[in-house]
């Protein structure tokens, strides 16, 4: 027996090998392609099941944390696309494999269209809240836009026929699957435009597969809801995943009865306000009757009906005032603007070269020029002037000039 043998227990040698799958880098970032088995969700939110092909089969855990991505829910027989990493759970001597993320298989590719489709007609402002038009609140006609052999038609005209059976309803039925829905649903809402009889659309079908809900993910759909002046609601029945048509409708319901709930009120519902409003507008009636009733009854005992002859003698009173009030400030203006007009003339009167010569005063003028002389320093001997009085004018020969100085005084 060798003495020098190292023994390990088993949690070590697990976690050894444990160790090993963590380092192994093609054992970290594996797609792996099968079938689900054995599905299990536990109460943590944890999704525990078996892959499996016609070879073989392994273990799988689905964590909570990760599976928030999910737009499906997974079930036994369903062909999935995993990706993950391979570890080993240490407690059980057990691989198995750590999933993060899932799609169903053969998917992949419609998702990567939708969302790019999504990406596009966001853009656009297709799904822009401005553009949504409300729902009338009392409806006369409502169009379904369905298969005519679905459950989906039964239910909402049911609920509608239920809830109020004065709305009528027609029914335009079209393919709600395959290749020729998305032609056949456009259709329907563009032909539904051309009546002046229907207040709402509702847009739908009873649930399915992604694959059975595709026709209402189409460009083709999408658009002509957009366009629809009629309200549309979107009955789409899946009400884990929003279509394209729910994005671009104007009110989405989850369920195709859902869908009737909120085209119609209920008629218990209509009638009662029908009460309300009725003993509300009696009651509105009544209080202004009484109010006018009392308005009049002060009017008849007012001094004013007693005495109308006091009412007139006070506005004839007002009026003299008024009048009085009127003349004195019309005489207060033309006597202001009078004083200014004698005072504007006696200002322009002393500013009158005639008023000057009238007091002695005359203007010398060159004859050659005919410029006004204002200094001595401007006249030479045999130069003619004119010498310009108050009432006439007299020509001169300068013979002589004599300068004086600027103090002089002209009087001595």
């Amino acid at each position: 027996m060798e003495m020098n043998r190292q023994i390990f227990t088993i949690g070590q040698v697990n976690n050894y090998v444990k160790s090993l799958m963590d380092k192994d880098l093609v054992l970290q970032n594996l797609w792996i392609r099968g079938e689900i088995s054995n599905f299990k969700l536990h109460s943590s939110g944890h999704m525990y099941f078996t892959l499996k092909d016609n070879q073989a089969r392994i273990k799988c855990v689905f964590f909570k944390n990760y599976g928030y991505s999910l737009n499906f829910i997974p079930t036994d027989g369903m062909s999935v696309i995993v990706r993950g990493n391979i570890s080993l759970y240490a407690r059980d001597g057990q691989y198995q494999l750590y999933v993060q993320y899932m799609e169903r298989d053969g998917i992949g590719e419609l998702y990567a269209a939708l969302e790019d489709l999504k990406n596009k007609l966001m853009k656009e402002g297709l799904f822009s809240q401005e553009y949504k038009k409300p729902l009338p609140p009392y409806p006369r006609k409502i169009g379904i836009i369905t298969s005519h052999t679905g459950a989906a038609v039964h239910d909402v005209i049911k609920v509608i026929s239920k809830r109020n059976p004065t709305v009528d309803i027609l029914v335009i039925p079209v393919a709600v699957q395959g290749e020729n829905a998305k032609d056949q649903i456009s259709a329907a809402i563009d032909y539904a435009n051309t009546r002046d009889d229907i207040d709402i659309l509702i847009v739908g079908r009873g649930g399915g597969s992604i694959e059975e809900l595709w026709a209402f993910n189409e460009e083709k759909v999408a658009r002509a809801i957009f366009r629809s002046r009629i309200p549309v609601i979107s009955a789409v029945g899946h009400e884990t995943d929003f279509t394209i048509a729910d994005l671009v409708a104007d009110m989405r319901a989850p369920t195709p009865s859902a869908a009737g709930e909120i085209a119609v009120a209920e008629m218990s519902s209509i009638l009662e306000t029908i009460e309300v409003l009725d003993r509300r507008l009696r009651d509105s009636m009544t209080n202004k009757l009484k109010e006018l009733s009392n308005y009049l009854e002060s009017l008849s005992s007012s001094y004013v009906l007693k005495y109308p002859e006091r009412l007139f003698a006070a506005y004839e009173q007002r009026l003299d005032y008024a009048t009085e009030k009127i003349m004195t400030n019309m005489d207060n203006f033309i006597s202001a603007r009078s004083d200014k007009f004698v005072r504007t003339v006696s200002y322009l009167e002393a500013l009158n070269p005639l008023s000057v010569m009238m007091r002695g005063f005359s203007i010398v003028t060159d004859i050659e020029k005919g410029s006004i002389i204002r200094s001595v320093d401007e006249l030479h001997e045999h130069m003619q002037v004119k010498i310009h009085l108050t009432d006439g004018n007299a020509t001169c020969n300068i013979t002589s000039k004599e300068k004086e100085p600027a103090n002089e005084n002209w009087s001595r």
